[in-house]
């Protein structure tokens, strides 16, 4: 299967080298591996030209952005960059951040998943980072979730879900479309992949607004966004961000932003939501 990679980097001088020699010594190497420098003031540019000069399926495009470490449009925005410089002979596309060391057969093993079930549009390992000298899974979210930081697509799922939104919650809102449209999607618990930066550990408080701001375009409504804002604060240990995602949703609301999602899908997103809460009851 042809592989095809992009990934965003801002100011990455201590870890792209890491990622890039992690890729190029994959069982199945990708066709392309497309990095955006966007913006870095650092050695970013460097590292990855160096890497372009020995491996011809790797290659570097400039972008230039705010500053700011915003999740969300700002990195989505410097995927399409990457994006827009490749051709369509890909089956599979790829979102990666640049601080992340993969194990040798990582793509081998999403190939594997990838040929035995047609139906399946995404597919991943899980995210590990170093805590006390031992590396320990980054347990943010639930295990059938997708982690914004290794994403790879089917093409075919790819186009059908709209690609990805530039927006806080894209990597969300990418996994409740491709099931709305009858994807399969997996997590593989063999794959760790060493997460070099912990997420979020660069947001500001403007980012977290972002959070609440998603939940409303996704068209969860009031009380499925109230409990998802709960259980994101409690597993980050912060009442702030409870209120922080709370104040996001109804400055959402009050501004009438556009939605990410139709009514439909939404109608479909918020019964997917219901069903998976009231399972953990049951």
């Amino acid at each position: 299967m042809n592989f095809y990679i992009v990934i965003p980097a801002h100011n990455e001088e201590t870890s792209i080298g890491l990622t890039l020699e992690s890729l190029v010594n994959q069982t199945l190497l990708p066709k392309r591996v497309v990095v955006v420098n966007d913006n870095s003031t650092d050695k970013t540019q460097s590292i990855v030209n160096a890497f372009a000069e020995k491996h011809p399926f790797i290659s570097l495009v400039n972008s230039k952005s705010s500053n700011k470490h915003l999740p969300g449009s700002k990195i989505i925005n410097a995927f399409y960059k990457g994006f827009e410089t490749l051709d369509e002979a890909y089956d599979v596309i790829c979102k990666f951040d640049a601080d992340l060391i993969f194990p040798k057969h990582y793509l081998e093993q999403l190939a594997s998943h990838f040929k035995a079930n047609p139906n399946l549009g995404m597919a991943a390992g899980f995210c590990y980072i170093e805590k006390n000298n031992e590396w320990v899974l980054e347990n943010l979210t639930n295990k059938d979730h997708i982690r914004g930081a290794l994403k790879a697509y089917r093409r075919a799922c790819f186009e059908e879900i709209g690609q990805l939104k530039p927006s806080m919650g894209w990597d969300t809102v990418d996994e409740l479309l491709a099931k709305y449209y009858g994807w399969a999607l997996i997590t593989d618990e063999s794959l760790h992949v060493k997460h070099l930066k912990p997420t979020g550990i660069s947001y500001n408080k403007a980012s977290k607004y972002l959070q609440g701001e998603a939940m409303y375009k996704m068209r969860y409504g009031f009380t499925i966004t109230l409990i998802s804002a709960a259980k994101l604060a409690f597993k980050k240990k912060s009442f702030a961000l409870f209120k922080d995602y709370l104040a996001g949703y109804f400055k959402g609301k009050k501004d009438q932003i556009d939605f990410l999602v139709s009514e439909e899908e939404g109608k479909f997103i918020r019964n997917l939501r219901w069903k998976g809460m009231l399972a953990k009851f049951s």
